[in-house]
């Protein structure tokens, strides 16, 4: 199986209104794909059909070689999921979540001791495991979070704004972690709105307002908008299909100019 995702003709509509349009793309396994766009560009339900959660209005994908309608289960078997809200149950320990999200995977007992203890280290939470998931850092929390995504050994992983609000610090080591299982041959599917956590992707696709406007490495969109950063590549693409320009103006705050 060359790719891990395949996507053609995806479209969603929610009666007259059409959240995602005619999309398509391919994602190789063990790549890492950016997946970017504005908040109410698309990018969540395109994310929620992938995952088996919605039925798309008119096309076809496949995720790690079953069709999202008619193999929902083996789709859902065959990936993780992390949200930007973490998933965890914070009245649980360490332990105990991992203990849970094995058990809904029906992870064998011995199978997910070892896991588990792999999982901790991997999150740095060795001598953690019996603290309640609430009393986690942030950057704690998400590592917790990746784990419990990856207990059942997803062949793809799929982390929707997974570092909103974290640290840098806990940013890059994050980053670190993901860019070690796509060696190991995962495929992650991740969008995020830090431009420099996508420059580090292998492919990244940019969707607005329900289109996909371009997809291919950073370096190349780059090239191609003679831009100097995806983050005007971004910009460029809002003001082409808005036809506005993208700016920050405050004539209107009369008080801020000494009025009244």
């Amino acid at each position: 199986m060359k790719y891990a995702i395949e996507v053609s003709g995806l479209t969603k509509k929610f009666g007259d209104f059409t959240a995602v349009n005619h999309i398509s793309f391919a994602i190789e396994k063990g790549k890492i794909f950016g997946f970017l766009g504005p908040n109410g560009s698309g990018k969540s339900t395109t994310i929620r059909m992938l995952c088996g959660v919605l039925k798309p209005t008119l096309g076809t994908a496949k995720v790690a070689g079953y069709d999202i309608e008619t193999d929902t289960e083996m789709v859902r078997q065959n990936i993780g999921y992390m949200s930007q809200k973490f998933g965890l149950y914070e009245d649980l320990t360490v332990e105990e979540n991992l203990d849970f999200y094995g058990g809904v995977y029906s992870v064998p007992k011995d199978m997910r001791e070892q896991r588990k203890k792999e999982l901790i280290a991997m999150a740095n939470l060795t001598g953690k495991e019996k603290s309640l998931a609430g009393t986690l850092s942030g950057g704690w929390k998400q590592r917790l979070a990746l784990g419990c995504a990856l207990i059942h050994k997803p062949n793809i992983l799929v982390l929707d704004e997974p570092t909103g609000g974290v640290d840098p610090v806990s940013r890059r080591t994050f980053w670190e972690i993901i860019h070690v299982l796509a060696r190991q041959g995962i495929t992650i599917l991740v969008t995020t709105h830090y431009m420099d956590e996508a420059e580090s992707c292998d492919i990244v696709g940019f969707i607005f307002d329900s289109n996909l406007m371009d997809i291919a490495p950073p370096k190349e969109i780059i090239k191609k908008y003679e831009a100097r950063n995806l983050e005007d590549v971004f910009v460029s693409m809002v003001e082409k299909v808005t036809h506005k320009k993208v700016s920050a103006s405050y004539q209107e705050m009369k008080f801020i100019h000494g009025g009244d």
